[in-house]
């Protein structure tokens, strides 16, 4: 029986009566209230006399806190596990919480069940915050999120919203642009792009650079669209652009993984690249490394997106109102073009 005392958890009723004091007094201290400075000493004491350690989840509970915040990947399964950015991001925004002793919950919405459940489960406050990758135009989420109050971050703009939301990402279109322009100035003069994802911000953010780029010498009909930024969508999109202009001689994929796809179906109908068909990619992730030749591409910061989601959701769980961040993301120029 000793042994079984000796090993119990000290609990507020053992605190309130070696302090001698009511257990309302000690949980006044606990959750930061007022008491009296005579009180607060006997209490500290029969904290450290009795061994107490504090219960998180229940102090929370009072504050209504959970200390958790939620990672919501708005993206197929498949592509959660094949793009590295996403992996980078969830990894920046995981490092960034654990300093600040928070929990990261990922949340993957990937069918309209998933949005039922995932709205639910924000709703009920298992949460106090959110960080959103890859919201699409008249997401349901995005509207659950707005409706709330929650606080949250977006990676990259938020679409049609109700109220502002902060968000950090880069210029898209910007660096697309850049990009863009100096593969024309290798001397290619058909240059085609493989536009994915593009009711997201940064695929149609990447098409409006494309354009811009390219002038008076932009034709839509050397653009073809795919649902994500994956490596089936290189594949595609590179033989229909193939179909259309046997002649291309420059593409623009919209990611890195399209671009490695691309490069496939380049090899297969024995298109070199360079010497045939520049080819430039975008994001800088590994798969920007694992091609032959490497991809010419935008790098983009993705751990770095990730710790400052963070550190913009847990601001706002302060009280704060932070304003969006954009990120530097410069060519990296590599063999491809």
């Amino acid at each position: 029986m000793a042994g079984r005392d000796r090993q119990r958890r000290a609990t507020v009723h053992d605190v309130a009566a070696t302090a001698g004091v009511s257990r309302g007094t000690v949980s006044r201290v606990l959750n930061g209230g007022y008491v009296s400075a005579e009180a607060r000493t006997a209490i500290e004491a029969a904290i450290a006399s009795v061994g107490y350690v504090p219960n998180t989840a229940a102090r929370n509970l009072v504050r209504r806190r959970s200390q958790a915040v939620g990672f919501l990947t708005l993206e197929p399964h498949s592509l959660l596990l094949e793009d590295p950015n996403i992996g980078s991001i969830m990894l920046g925004a995981n490092e960034a919480l654990s300093i600040a002793d928070h929990q990261m919950v990922s949340l993957v919405v990937d069918s309209a069940r998933d949005t039922e459940r995932v709205a639910r489960y924000l709703r009920g406050g298992f949460v106090d915050g959110a960080i959103v990758v890859s919201a699409r135009t008249h997401d349901p989420i995005t509207r659950v999120i707005s409706s709330l109050g929650l606080p949250a971050t977006f990676v990259g703009h938020p679409p049609d919203l109700d109220r502002e939301i902060p968000w950090v990402g880069i210029d898209n279109a910007g660096s697309a642009e850049a990009l863009v322009r100096r593969l024309a100035e290798t001397g290619r003069r058909r240059i085609g792009m493989i536009a994915a994802a593009l009711d997201r911000d940064s695929g149609a953010d990447r098409l409006a650079g494309f354009t811009a780029a390219l002038g008076a010498r932009f034709d839509p009909a050397l653009v073809v669209e795919a649902p994500f930024y994956d490596y089936t969508a290189g594949v595609k999109g590179m033989r229909e652009l193939l179909s259309r202009a046997p002649d291309l001689d420059g593409v623009f994929a919209a990611s890195d993984a399209v671009a490695a796809g691309a490069l496939e179906v380049l090899r297969e109908a024995g298109r070199a690249v360079p010497s045939a068909v520049g080819l430039v990619g975008f994001d800088d992730s590994t798969w920007a490394l694992r091609t032959l030749p490497p991809l010419s591409t935008v790098h983009q910061p993705a751990r770095e997106i990730g710790a400052v989601a963070a550190d913009l959701v847990l601001r706002q769980i302060d009280g704060e109102h932070p304003e969006p961040v954009v990120l530097p993301s410069p060519v990296v120029w590599r063999a491809s073009a």
